[in-house]
């Protein structure tokens, strides 16, 4: 017999450790997609994140006996802590298997909840099965981070607040899938409530395990899923949650790395929150639908499920955000290695701003640039490659190409050993249009630039690194030139870096 997951729903026990999340407008993200955009902010819940609500109805619906033997889990990390925080609360003893990949802010936490954690395997699955196998050896009692009715109940609750919270026209809500208790939850409410609403999941391109299941009409075990969203890196999903997902579910979204970054940014410029890849998955899958539907004037909602990530990753998703965004176009461009032709590159460039430049003298008449420019569209960037083609520099457009936003813009350079009386210095430009070209034409072409870097790193200055070939009987001019100038720098000719790597 098929459990009644109204009912369910409706009766679960949640609200001794969860809280009723707000429903909020996002502002910003509204005005830029034309459509009313709303956050059910689950990254807002003791744990920061929606699991704390199934584990702790399944924990809850456990006798007195059971929760005696121990409770034991297998998780990337946010069901963890719920499992956790849950046991803590129901006065029971909880083990937790997590693979080693695990950010260490979710194994951090899971500990300070009393639990006892085991890392093992370099994903889910593998920390799963290993869970089972402690389950079978010690007699505890398992508790399922989706696949299983009370959790999915548990989470279904986001539904029936979502749908109390909002008594509007709502278009869609947009659910992130891992295993699929989240969507199997929310979507199986709505759609016996509001079936006009529709339920679409949203998933990572190298972790699409529910897309390639309802694609297929089975169940589907990827051989591999990436990383990167690991609260949603699951290999395959559940059995009950497939079922309950080909009932409610109306279409599912895959999302890349940069559109996920991109969204943890449009969440961020809205909220001030910064969610956890996978809690920021329902937001790049409800910014494409907006985009490729050209839905305007509608309500979309979007689930931000998480907010458990490891401060050293946010260095890569600020770097990405713009290319998931498209503000970014990354670019390879052939100039004329002479005097004066950079300053003519950034004249064609003209006001947009510059995110990265890389260049390093290396002779032979032509010099290959590695540049990142600020646009607003991907039209924008096709008409700057027009403009510098018919300028007579050959250019590529690397924007979609994962060796060079990667690995190539970190190693361009190299020593150059016909670059003779190179001095090297290092500037702080200020972060506005027209100071490079400022510093440019305050030089003139009388000094060949034989090295250029430059990040923007959105700070009140930009550092810049340049090398310059500068003769001894023009020393004093170039002195002069600095005195003029007006920008803070220190030379660094005499680095041991440089001298090592570049000199």
């Amino acid at each position: 017999m098929k459990p009644d997951y109204l009912q369910k729903i409706l009766t679960a026990r949640v609200y001794d450790v969860a809280i009723e999340s707000p429903l909020e407008t996002a502002p910003l993200l509204s005005a830029r997609s034309g459509n009313e955009v709303l956050f059910k902010r689950e990254d807002l819940q003791p744990t920061h994140s929606f699991k704390i609500r199934g584990a702790y109805n399944k924990m809850a619906s456990l006798p007195r006996k059971q929760l005696a033997r121990g409770i034991i889990a297998a998780s990337a990390g946010n069901h963890a802590q719920g499992v956790a925080l849950a046991a803590q609360k129901l006065g029971a003893q909880a083990t937790i298997v997590m693979p080693v990949t695990t950010p260490q802010i979710k194994v951090a936490a899971v500990k300070a909840r009393g639990a006892r954690v085991v890392l093992t395997g370099d994903s889910f699955d593998e920390a799963f099965t290993h869970a089972q196998m402690l389950q079978r050896n010690h007699k505890l009692v398992f508790v399922h981070p989706y696949d299983d009715p009370e959790v999915i109940a548990g989470q279904g609750t986001i539904g029936e607040e979502l749908l109390r919270q909002r008594r509007g026209p709502l278009h869609a809500v947009f659910v992130a899938i891992g295993g699929g208790g989240l969507i199997a939850g929310i979507g199986t409410y709505i759609k016996r409530v509001r079936p006009e609403i529709k339920v679409i999941g949203v998933e990572p391109h190298d972790a699409a395990s529910m897309y390639r299941s309802l694609e297929s009409g089975r169940r589907v075990a990827l051989a591999h899923v990436g990383l990167f969203a690991d609260g949603v890196a699951v290999r395959q999903v559940g059995v009950e949650t497939f079922r309950l997902c080909r009932e409610c579910v109306d279409e599912i979204i895959l999302a890349d790395t940069d559109e996920i970054c991109a969204a943890v940014k449009d969440v961020f410029d809205d909220c001030r929150s910064i969610l956890e890849p996978a809690g920021a998955l329902a937001v790049a899958g409800l910014k494409k639908y907006a985009q490729r539907s050209r839905v305007r004037g509608q309500t979309l909602a979007a689930v931000t499920c998480g907010a458990n990530m490891n401060f050293d990753r946010l260095r890569f998703i600020a770097e990405r955000a713009e290319l998931g965004e498209q503000r970014e176009g990354v670019l390879a461009v052939t100039i004329p290695e002479r005097p004066g032709s950079f300053r003519a590159f950034c004249r064609l460039v003209g006001r947009r701003n510059i995110t990265e430049f890389n260049y390093r003298f290396a002779g032979g008449g032509q010099a290959h640039v590695f540049v990142g420019v600020e646009v607003q569209t991907r039209d924008e960037v096709a008409e700057l490659i027009a403009k510098l083609r018919r300028a007579n520099l050959p250019t590529l457009d690397l924007s979609h190409d994962e060796v060079a936003k990667l690995h190539v813009r970190h190693l361009v350079g190299g020593r150059a050993p016909q670059a003779r009386h190179e001095m090297l210095y290092r500037f702080e430009f200020p972060e506005r249009p027209g100071a490079l070209m400022r510093f440019l034409d305050s030089m003139g072409i009388s000094w060949n630039i034989t090295l250029f870097h430059y990040r923007n790193h959105g700070a009140d200055y930009g550092r810049v690194l340049i090398g310059l070939q500068v003769p001894p009987e023009d020393k004093a001019a170039f002195r002069r030139f600095l005195k003029q100038l007006g920008y803070p720098y220190r030379d660094e000719t005499d680095n041991p870096a440089y001298r090592l790597f570049l000199g």
